[in-house]
């Protein structure tokens, strides 16, 4: 039933107090294609909306807002060393990583307590702990909203990057996912390597690995640092890590000297710092420090250091504001609205350029 004039408040989590010109549930297939052909012949542009924790209303919606409530988890295969699990888009994530921990299915566990639903993890690759959705995606099922027709992406069709898809840029608005299909591990590879993993497990002090004990981990991690959006809104990680070029992040080394960064897997770096004959290494483009590198090689800046570098950190106006714990996290402490907290958004993109000459992207979605 398609319903009037809704607040969306409790529908996001960062709980901007919007009003969608028309909202309606649906819970399966045949319910979603009723709906697509209701605001089609009203002329009401389809907007569809997950768990709602990674977007931003920043005005009312003139359209239909359609919640996928699809939900349920179905094994529908397996061999000696994967599960493979059929998920409604509409479950909630952790508590299908749950699910999976539960059974003994390896590989969501640093995954634990990412807010949203399961539709949305393949939609921007997702990831957390040194882990990304793309590493467990099988395939997912789609409606084609133009077309009427149901299709099934593979692993490549999706073009997986870093918190990227198809969905986001290529068929942004195309399509519905209904179901993703998630290919699971019997026999766990454990990943404890990343952030401060191996720090809690052994301040909880677990003597056996399992992936339980890393998903009690990342909980407590998250726990620590970020906001509760059912307390202060928000939407997690407000900007994405940016990626520059070698050559970039050493002259931005030599000025910022604990500025933090690390090699992507292209990357190639070669240290020179042990070498008694530096001439017989290869000839690169620069030395320094002891280090040869390549230009081509390109590292990863953590976004919340630059942004607490430029001061933001716990700042606040109004109920706008950066989250004290976390210089990543934006945060509506009450009654901000949406275009305030964009509005700070673009502050604090444009002191992090005119400080260090990187341009932050967003990862939330703004509508």
């Amino acid at each position: 039933m398609i319903e009037n004039n809704v607040s969306l408040k409790s529908l996001n989590t960062f709980g901007i107090d919007v009003i969608a010109k028309a909202f309606a549930r649906f819970n399966n297939l045949e319910s979603l294609q009723e709906l697509i052909d209701q605001t089609t012949s009203a002329s009401l542009d389809p907007f569809i909306l997950g768990g709602g924790s990674n977007i931003l209303f920043t005005k009312n919606f003139d359209g239909c807002v359609l919640k996928n409530e699809i939900s349920g988890i179905e094994k529908i295969k397996e061999d000696d060393i994967h599960v493979w699990l059929r998920v409604g888009a509409g479950e909630n994530w952790h508590q299908f990583v749950m699910h999976c921990i539960a059974n003994q299915y390896a590989g969501v566990e640093n995954l634990s307590l990412i807010p949203g639903c399961a539709g949305a993890s393949p939609m921007q690759n997702i990831g957390a702990y040194g882990v990304e959705i793309k590493e467990v995606f099988d395939s997912l099922e789609a409606y084609h909203i133009k077309d009427r027709s149901v299709v099934t992406f593979s692993n490549a069709d999706c073009k997986f990057g870093y918190r990227e898809s198809v969905f986001k840029r290529q068929y942004k608005n195309q399509f519905v996912i209904t179901h993703v299909i998630f290919k699971l591990n019997k026999k766990p590879a454990f990943h404890t390597s990343y952030g401060a993993i191996q720090q809690e497990l052994e301040k909880m002090g677990v003597r056996e690995l399992s992936i339980k004990a890393i998903s009690d981990a990342v909980i407590h991690i998250r726990q620590s640092k970020l906001p509760d959006p059912a307390v202060v809104g928000n939407a997690g990680s407000f900007f994405k890590n940016p990626t520059i070029p070698a050559e970039q992040y050493f002259l931005l080394k030599e000025k910022f000297v604990e500025i933090p960064g690390y090699e992507t897997t292209d990357n190639r770096l070669l240290t020179t710092a042990h070498s008694n004959d530096p001439s017989s290494l290869p000839d690169l483009p620069s030395r320094q420090a002891g280090v040869v590198r390549r230009l081509s090689s390109v590292y990863k800046v953590p976004a919340g250091w630059l942004i607490e570098q430029c001061g933001w950190k716990g700042y606040r106006k109004h109920d706008a504001g950066v989250h004290p714990k976390q210089a990543l996290v934006l945060v509506n402490y009450a009654n901000a609205t949406g275009k305030e907290i964009y509005d700070l958004s673009t502050e604090v993109k444009e002191s992090v350029f005119e400080k260090f000459g990187i341009e932050l992207e967003r990862e939330v979605n703004i509508m």
